[in-house]
């Protein structure tokens, strides 16, 4: 038997030792939970990016707002890009609110108080966090037969939710998650990455739980 015709058992053998895996924690805190539904109100999720070297990954934010779109149809999800350009520039990161008293000092802006009301927002969410790589092993080598070895690598996500209550300019809930995962790349012939959903696993973390909150009043 030649070695091309072992490649592919080999291969569905490295791939059933190896699997990634993800482990996740997601802790929540409310002071304010809605009474009612949000009736023709609308909720905002935006990613916080306060420095040039740091941001909230916009797909992260994407991903939250996806998640309770898809989930309740009854919750109207502006999108982020959508509401920056609407308010531009009062939401770039120099000028957006870090607290929520600071909507009463947007709000005295005509545009904005304008813009506000024409979307009818309701609820702000805030997100904040990153996922990083951690660290990386092992070995890999390749020529022109192809590459042989295995890597593997982690990566750690962490994120907080700060839900603001755009009507009270009162913060009315928290919700922390972080995930962690191991991801492999076993390599005969080919390389096989092996990717653990750590984003994917925070975002449906967090985004469970805010869309608790926002479907709690009906």
């Amino acid at each position: 038997m030649s070695f091309s015709s072992l490649r592919p058992v080999l291969c569905c053998v490295v791939l059933s030792l190896v699997s990634a895996c993800v482990t996740s924690t997601v802790d929540e805190m409310v002071l304010k939970k809605p009474v009612t539904g949000l009736g023709e109100d609308s909720v905002v999720i935006l990613g916080r990016r306060h420095a040039s070297d740091y941001e909230t990954e916009p797909d992260f934010v994407s991903c939250v707002g996806d998640y309770i779109a898809s989930r309740d149809n009854a919750i109207t999800v502006i999108s982020e890009l959508e509401f920056l350009n609407a308010v531009y520039p009062w939401f770039e990161p120099r000028t957006a609110p870090l607290h929520p008293v600071d909507i009463e000092r947007l709000l005295q802006q005509k545009p904005v108080a304008d813009k506000m009301a024409a979307l009818k927002v309701e609820y702000m969410i805030w997100l904040d966090g990153s996922t990083e790589r951690t660290g990386g092993s092992g070995s890999m080598a390749c020529s022109l037969g192809g590459c042989f070895g295995f890597g593997t690598w982690s990566h750690d996500a962490n994120y907080e939710a700060t839900i603001w209550d755009f009507t009270d300019k009162t913060s009315v809930g928290r919700v922390n998650t972080s995930a962690t995962g191991q991801s492999y790349m076993p390599a005969v012939i080919v390389p096989i990455p092996i990717i653990a959903p750590v984003q994917g696993t925070a975002c449906d973390g967090i985004g469970q739980q805010l869309l608790e909150f926002l479907s709690s009043g009906h």
